[in-house]
């Protein structure tokens, strides 16, 4: 290390930033080292087989469907929302690839990383790393969590910089309404209007010529086997419908820990406190689990971002009593609550904004 050494901390100064809590760093520390000898960091992949067999047989029950009974619409409906299960899932599994969770070899997590949202899902793994682990660096962080990029231009988020923009008088939506026209633009986000498109411009932009091949590999199983069934106009619909149901299911998910949570500009705390503040659960059940593909663990997913899923319920004891001793909330509430606390955070949000802009 001493070719990395710039200096020496003069007698008086500090040696450990004054923004952190250097006890619960320390815990953390010792938790993060229970955690391994306890082997929660090694993945059951009989877990991950089953999960990946699981959505091929969803995958092949689709077309089947349409293939027996034909295209009437309770078929094409029953076909629609499975073909919505199989992309949902995939999109918690490719998480646990993305995360390297799987595997003991980055290499292979990568390479079936690319496997599940390439082929599967049709979306670029390169894509998803780069938004995702800005997210994990600094949730709820703004300008640098690029999941909540929709502030200002969408939503006002968090009582601070709702506020804040309010007494900019900057308006680029009517914030006070905001919990009303979030279910027309928040939960459809991902239908093929924007986002589809986005994520090819990325991929030909950067130059991912590997994630485009796995992309095009989706269209064109997709096409060749529904387009004789359904002809051009029933696919295009199918694969509307399906993305439509994908995106509400994904969308209230993944909101559902971050948004009524704390919003803030980036205050340099310790990594601990970063997540907790950012993050709740929702109450532990099979439905549940599978539902949000263990997401309802989010504050365990973002303490331990490689840690495989089906070992955060083991570990969730243990950052409550670490969470206890240090006074800190561990929000944990019913799936219902949670999405209702969304549409609830922004409505407060939205009010304080209006306050702001019109008095101060």
């Amino acid at each position: 290390m001493r070719p990395l050494l710039i200096g020496e901390l003069a007698p008086d100064q500090p040696s450990f930033e004054p923004s952190k809590n250097k006890k619960l760093v320390e815990d953390f520390r010792e938790l993060r080292a229970t955690v391994e000898k306890m082997g929660l960091l090694n993945p059951n992949r009989t877990f991950f087989i089953l999960y990946l067999c699981h959505i091929l047989v969803l995958d092949v029950a689709a077309w089947l469907t349409i293939w027996y009974f034909g295209a009437s619409t309770v078929p094409f409906l029953f076909s629609a929302v499975l073909l919505g299960t199989v992309q949902t899932q995939a999109g918690w599994l490719q998480h646990d690839f993305g995360h390297l969770s799987v595997f003991s070899k980055s290499r292979w997590n990568h390479w079936v990383h690319k496997f599940v949202i390439g082929h599967l899902k049709g979306a670029p793994a390169s894509w998803w790393n780069h938004l995702h682990f800005q997210h994990h660096a600094k949730p709820n962080c703004f300008q640098k969590d690029p999941d909540i990029n929709m502030h200002p231009s969408f939503f006002a988020l968090g009582r601070t910089l709702s506020v804040e923009l309010g007494v900019q008088k900057k308006k680029f939506m009517p914030y006070n309404h905001q919990h009303k026209y979030f279910f027309f633009i928040g939960p459809p986000a991902l239908v093929p209007l924007y986002f589809q498109w986005y994520i090819f411009y990325f991929v030909v932009q950067r130059k991912q010529w590997v994630d485009l091949a796995w992309m095009m590999t989706f269209y064109i199983r997709f096409f060749l086997t529904y387009l004789p069934l359904l002809g051009v106009k029933g696919i295009l619909g199918l694969h509307l419908l399906v993305r439509f149901i994908e995106s509400n299911w994904f969308v209230w998910i993944t909101q559902m820990n971050h948004i009524p949570m704390h919003i803030d500009y980036d205050k340099n705390v310790d990594w601990f406190s970063t997540q907790l503040q950012a993050t709740c659960n929702v109450h532990q059940s099979l439905f549940n689990d599978w539902f949000s593909g263990h997401l309802n663990f989010q504050i365990e997913h973002h303490l331990f971002p490689t840690m495989p899923r089906h070992n955060y319920w083991k570990v969730a004891p243990l950052v409550k009593s670490l969470c206890a001793k240090h006074g800190i909330e561990y929000q944990c509430k019913p799936l219902l609550t949670a999405f209702a606390d969304i549409v609830h955070s922004l409505k407060d949000s939205g009010e304080l904004w209006l306050d702001a802009y019109l008095h101060k």
